[in-house]
């Protein structure tokens, strides 16, 4: 897949992405993990297609877009999705983000709500500090000799040990990914994780929400899923028996509950 279209952002930096667009269908946005491409989504396409035009996009420092330097301060990259919507003229979009894209999705539910319908946050925290937590992992792929070592270290957070051990193709694509991630791209992203403390702004978040959380998840732990769910008003919370990556683990499942929930009449 490499038919990207190309948006120039505010401060530069060209960020790649993808529409596909479907008839009078409501526009769902797809937001990525660090370390990922919107190729992340590829396994959920063909449903989701069914129901929305489908608008997915590099974050900045990964895939196709251009890799900025320094750090990505977390408004920059919410700001990033809404003028992408305004390049494409959408007003409004559903919005579904996984870990870094869940992130995101409540910067933008908090900061942008007129532009929001909906909100699926997946695999996601509000706050996934102490901030310095992250030094460690940002040096080691900051001095490696390549991507590597954190290649098999996010794997490792990713997927269950049945899937690493006896890797098959989904497990692959993936790693190729993070092989091909540019190791400042992580960072500037790692960054805006480093700083984003939203435990108590997400209250204010007014759009419908469904929380998604990993059952056996070890980055964003699903105590935080259900803490997001108890404090944004009126929040759904599932939880799968998945790692990190819901989507990938438990495809059917996760897109069956996106779409009941994103077209559920309104109360």
């Amino acid at each position: 897949m490499d038919n990207f279209s190309y948006f120039p952002a505010s401060d530069g930096a060209c960020i790649a992405y993808r529409m596909e667009r479907r008839d009078n269908k409501p526009v769902l946005v797809l937001s990525n993990s660090i370390g990922t491409t919107m190729r992340m989504w590829d396994g959920q396409i063909a449903e989701l297609s069914r129901h929305f035009s489908v608008l997915r996009y590099d974050a900045r420092g990964h895939g196709a877009s251009s890799v900025p330097g320094g750090a990505y301060p977390l408004a920059r990259l919410g700001q990033d999705v809404l003028e992408l919507m305004d390049t494409l003229g959408i007003g409004q979009a559903h919005f579904l983000g996984l870990s870094l894209g869940g992130i995101v999705g409540q910067w933008l539910g908090i900061h942008a709500p007129t532009r929001i319908d909906r909100l699926v946050l997946s695999n996601t925290a509000s706050y996934l500090g102490p901030a310095d937590r992250f030094e460690a992992p940002i040096a080691e792929a900051l001095q490696g000799e390549d991507m590597t070592a954190t290649t098999e270290t996010f794997l490792r957070n990713w997927f269950p040990a049945s899937m690493l051990e006896a890797p098959g193709a989904t497990v692959g694509t993936f790693r190729a990914m993070l092989l091909a991630t540019n190791r400042h791209g992580l960072v500037g992203s790692w960054r805006a994780v480093q700083e984003a403390d939203m435990r108590q702004d997400i209250a204010r978040i007014t759009r419908p929400t469904l929380v998604i959380a990993g059952e056996h998840d070890t980055v964003t732990a699903a105590s935080y899923g259900v803490e997001m769910a108890k404090t944004i008003p009126g929040a759904q919370l599932l939880v799968l028996p998945a790692v990190h990556l819901s989507n990938v683990e438990f495809p059917q499942e996760f897109v069956d509950a996106v779409v009941k929930f994103v077209l559920s009449p309104a109360t």
